[in-house]
């Protein structure tokens, strides 16, 4: 099985190389750790107890486990933890923010050899994979070296559901290989259970991402950026976060010139078409302060919650293009009334708990600009808004604890030592 997986991969690599290739040199992304993707990372040494792998993708999943970890360190079985991530960004944001408590690694290419390198060196005794990176060759390795792998915070949206099901016969053996799905609802418990995993081994335990919403009304930063940037703190600023092509130009035209904006586009390459997008804005990585225009630029990594602080609204970007939308839960946490396109499908349950909580608005492009100037016009709304939000963050919350809980049992369950 392993040569025929190899073969698919080589077979797709060659015949999209003229794309991705040529990205990667646009965007910089061919100057990446070659060597962590290749299955190559540094020995971590002896054992000490039960060694634990979290893989993350990138920025968003990074942030979400920073609570798991704590659970999992806190408990009296504590494993010793390591991180992989995917993404460039993803492994600076991991170093950054848990780099100081935990050893962060490269996730490497799911051909065979490369998974048999990088597992060689880590020694796991489990693998918890966060949301889905079920891949073929790297839960088989798993297999074959006793090595226990799950999900947690599983989620398997339409969208990927449908692509899995193209090629079932290819990946239905590596759902069959986890020990066990925790999943956020009960409609991706169905399709885990229809891409082959036992409806006995999948738990529903809701969203780790409402866990990692912090509460609060103060954010450490938040009053630095704001000078640095030259945000004028007594006029009204709308910040738009995780914002794709085809929304600045939407954002800068349903915002009023006396309101400010600013835009915090969800990846690096898309900084420059959203400054052009943005005439006269402040870019945080010139070092500009002060925006003629009223217009400002956070093309910086780790920083969107310092912005979401400043807001007065927050909009929530890659939802009214076709990109299935982004992460909420940060943004009503803080407090501020949250705005969101009708592009949501990779978020669909927790933006429909806050619908149907009033604690967010979701409206079209088309009226966009009268719900935010409904919301600048009205303090008390955008109180309500804010207020509903929190009490739904508050119903949602445990999934962390009862996905930590699975993890320690199944680590102690294993016969590897």
């Amino acid at each position: 099985m392993r040569w025929l997986v190899n073969l698919v991969y080589i077979i797709a690599l060659v015949l999209t190389s003229p794309i991705w290739l040529l990205r990667m040199i646009r965007t910089g992304k061919i100057k990446t750790d070659w060597q962590g993707r290749f299955g190559r990372t540094t020995q971590l040494g002896p054992k000490d107890g039960k060694r634990l792998l979290i893989h993350t993708v990138s920025v968003g999943e990074v942030n979400a486990i920073e609570q798991l970890t704590q659970k999992l360190t806190n408990n009296k079985y504590a494993p010793q933890i390591i991180i992989s991530t995917t993404t460039d960004t993803g492994f600076a944001r991991a170093k950054s923010f848990l780099g100081d408590r935990f050893k962060i690694v490269r996730y490497p290419f799911d051909f065979s050899f490369c998974v048999s390198r990088f597992l060689k060196s880590i020694e796991p005794d489990a693998v918890a994979l966060f949301e889905l990176e079920v891949w073929p060759n790297f839960t088989a390795a798993c297999q074959r070296r006793g090595i226990a792998i799950c999900v947690v915070n599983g989620r398997l949206s339409q969208r990927s559901f449908n692509r899995y099901k193209q090629i079932r016969s290819l990946v239905k053996p590596s759902f069959n290989r986890l020990a066990f799905a925790a999943v956020q609802s009960q409609t991706y418990a169905k399709r885990f259970e229809e891409m082959g995993v036992n409806n006995d081994l999948i738990h529903v335990t809701g969203s780790m991402k409402w866990d990692a919403a912090k509460i609060t009304d103060h954010v450490d930063g938040a009053d630095d950026l704001a000078q640095e940037l030259g945000i004028d703190r007594n006029r009204p600023l709308i910040v738009a976060g995780s914002t794709a092509p085809g929304e600045h130009e939407l954002f800068a035209s349903c915002i009023p010139g006396d309101i400010q904006l600013l835009c915090a586009p969800r990846k690096p390459e898309w900084f420059d078409q959203a400054a052009a997008s943005l005439p006269g804005c402040a870019r945080r990585s010139k070092g500009t302060r002060g925006s003629p225009t009223g217009r400002f630029l956070l093309d910086s990594i780790g920083e969107l919650r310092q912005a979401y602080a400043l807001a007065d609204i927050i909009i929530v970007g890659r939802s009214f293009v076709d990109l299935y939308g982004s992460n909420v839960s940060e943004a009503v946490a803080l407090g501020k009334a949250t705005v969101i396109g009708p592009a949501v499908s990779d978020f669909q349950d927790s933006v429909d708990a806050l619908v149907n909580g009033d604690g967010i608005i979701q409206t079209t492009r088309d009226d966009l600009a009268d719900v935010l100037r409904e919301l600048l016009d009205n303090p008390n709304r955008r109180e309500q808004l804010a207020a509903n939000a929190r009490d739904v963050i508050q119903e949602q919350q445990g999934a962390t604890d009862r996905n930590a809980n699975l993890v320690i049992e199944l680590l102690y369950k294993t016969s590897r030592v």
